[in-house]
């Protein structure tokens, strides 16, 4: 016997235009996951629990996928039609009311929907036996309809309807889950990335926090990463078939990347690592910005939207390199380079002489040639023998002229008050033409920083830094030793950028916890979607050292860190934030630089100063 209706409105209407008043319960061809699922029989069917049952109009039959995952059931409405209003029911079962959590409909016209975009995502456990309903704002108009139910459900849908008017529809207006982003992933024959080495054939719409338009490209997906790539929720590299900027990025690129954050349960850390690299004033940080990532019609959670590093405007900037670039100057540049732990996955690396593995990213594999090749590897042997070397006193023979000391403590301070312990376990490096030495940056993967280590917690009880008990590839420890602890005029410099920093690029307490405060409330919406689909708050994953159970408690993990970091490396740097500290000026190295009390730079020689006090390396002193 067909059930009685219980119908539950989800969101109350609004004023509609006239034909949108008119909408009707819309039929059409069923389509959908042929494959259904006899749970009586325990196996595979075409005749029991079929996609039609889910528009019949009894609520006590239902659709089953014989598959968990990537089950649907919708509509070919023959001409297009705009949306109004979705329903559905769960199926009749103990588990049924929360097989529908996390379920979206879309709208496409393609049959394969290719070009599919969202019309709605439920965020609730449905009712058994009632049907619960939502209205659309979204203005396309769309010909396939379908229901998508969400990961491992076996769709589980008792009904699913569709309400709206034939017409021509606009683009003024589409759905987002929450006040981010969104990027929608359509694979070719609903395919699932396995690896890092095959890209798959994909269609991918980018709808902006505002919803106001949304952009369809063709692309190519793969996995990325290392560990990452093994978590339950993946991380993925995209390539559009052209160049593109993605909601408003510095840079127009082919490539870019969609970090997973699996084993940050606050989401931000990386985005909080590359605010620190811009007030530090690094050359490029990368591009980022929180998104809501759908795959085939199926919600994967919160991610970060980044650049891929590599050459090109708004990036790396070196210049490129072509075949014809095999002598002389143009030899000389530009490249990329990682040091990278993971390098004997990469296509091509190499072991520098005291054994430390670095991946050639640019040139590319394809495109570097044998002189390129060389040349690059020669060039990283000869700066790391300057490191190794013992003569730290001259700029123009020591190891300085062939790493520059800016960008490489600007790098390592960022690791450092971010407690990064994979700082140097994965290290970027570039080099210019005409120019001799090694760039360090930009800054990437912080996963694990800002206290998210079992082996390293609790960072601030060490008295050291954090990269001499972190991570590292090949023989970077004694590398990174050398240059910290063997010059002599490496700890001035990094007391002066971290005084530089504290008093006049925004590194206080109050401002970059007002800015961890912001982005929690930015991504508030989404970290509660992401951790429906990913209920691990009570779990320690990855590198986890605790698991705080609440969202808001990871989130104050990082703050108490960051407290208590500023007062870590002001103690270590001799940075007195609320005064100056009173010691002899000859403690202060002759080469840093020299500030007035009010902050203001006033040159390195002591000679050429009025009467007055002053600071250098943090430290005060008087000048008759």
């Amino acid at each position: 016997m067909t059930r009685l209706r219980n119908f539950i409105l989800l969101t109350a209407i609004t004023a509609l235009p006239a034909a949108a008043q008119e909408a009707q319960r819309l039929s059409g061809t069923v389509i959908g996951t042929e494959l259904a699922y006899d749970y009586s029989a325990g196996g595979a069917s075409t005749t029991v629990n079929t996609r039609e049952n889910a528009f019949d109009g009894d609520l006590s039959t239902f659709f089953a996928t014989n598959t968990g995952s990537l089950g649907w059931c919708g509509l070919d409405l023959g001409t297009p039609h705009i949306i109004t209003r979705v329903g559905w029911s769960p199926r009749d079962a103990s588990v049924g009311g929360e097989r529908v959590v996390l379920a979206v409909f879309e709208g496409a016209n393609e049959a394969d929907f290719s070009d599919a975009v969202p019309l709605f995502m439920n965020d609730a456990a449905g009712t058994i036996g009632e049907m619960t309903y939502a209205d659309v704002n979204v203005s396309r108009a769309f010909r396939y309809v379908r229901y998508v139910g969400p990961n491992n459900s076996h769709c589980n849908i008792a009904e699913a309807e569709f309400y709206g008017y034939e017409g021509e529809g606009s683009d003024d207006s589409f759905y987002r889950p929450t006040n981010l982003p969104l990027v929608s992933v359509h694979i070719e024959n609903d395919a699932e990335p396995q690896d890092k080495i095959n890209d798959l054939n994909c269609t991918i719409t980018l709808i902006p926090a505002d919803g106001s338009e949304a952009e369809t490209a063709s692309a190519t997906i793969r996995l990325r990463g290392n560990a990452s790539m093994n978590f339950p929720k993946k991380p993925y590299r995209i390539k559009f078939d052209k160049k593109r900027h993605v909601f408003s990025s510095p840079a127009s690129a082919k490539k870019w990347t969609l970090i997973n954050n699996y084993g940050d349960k606050t989401l931000m850390r990386n985005i909080l690592a590359f605010e620190v690299s811009r007030r530090f004033g690094m050359a490029y940080t990368p591009f980022c910005t929180p998104v809501d990532v759908m795959v085939n019609g199926e919600y994967k959670g919160c991610y970060q939207l980044c650049d891929q590093v590599e050459v090109g405007n708004g990036r790396v900037e070196v210049e490129e390199m072509d075949e014809d670039c095999t002598s002389g100057e143009l030899l000389t540049g530009g490249y990329l380079v990682e040091i990278d732990a993971y390098a004997y996955d990469e296509d091509n690396y190499f072991y520098s002489n005291k054994g430390t593995p670095v991946t050639v990213k640019y040139p590319d594999s394809d495109d570097i040639t044998t002189e390129q090749n060389a040349y690059i590897r020669s060039q990283f042997n000869t700066m790391e023998a300057a490191v190794y070397a013992s003569d730290f006193t001259s700029d123009a023979t020591g190891y300085r002229a062939w790493l520059d000391i800016t960008s490489f403590l600007q790098f390592f301070l960022v690791g450092e008050f971010t407690g990064n312990t994979d700082t140097f376990w994965s290290t970027n490096m570039s080099k210019r033409r005409s120019d001799e030495r090694f760039y360090t940056g930009p800054v990437w993967d912080f996963d694990i920083a800002f206290e998210n280590d079992n082996r390293t917690y609790p960072i601030n009880s060490h008295s050291d830094f954090a990269y001499t008990f972190g991570s590292h590839a090949g023989d970077m420890l004694n590398f990174v030793n050398r240059i910290i602890k063997s010059d002599s005029r490496t700890m001035g410099e990094l007391q002066e950028m971290w005084a530089d920093a504290r008093r006049n690029k925004g590194m206080t307490p109050d401002s970059f916890l007002e800015y961890v405060d912001e982005t929690a409330c930015l991504l508030d919406a989404s970290q509660r979607l992401n951790f429906l689909r990913w209920p691990i708050l009570s779990t320690m994953v990855h590198q986890n050292w605790q698991a705080a159970g609440t969202y808001e408690g990871e989130v104050e993990v990082v703050k108490n860190y960051i407290r208590d970091r500023f007062d870590w490396l002001d103690n270590k740097l001799s940075f007195d934030a609320a005064g100056i500290k009173e010691i002899d000026a000859s403690a202060a190295d002759e080469n840093s630089m020299i500030y007035t009390l009010d902050g203001r730079p006033a040159g390195k020689d002591e000679a050429r100063l009025g009467k007055g006090v002053y600071v250098r390396g943090g430290r005060k002193f008087v000048v008759e």
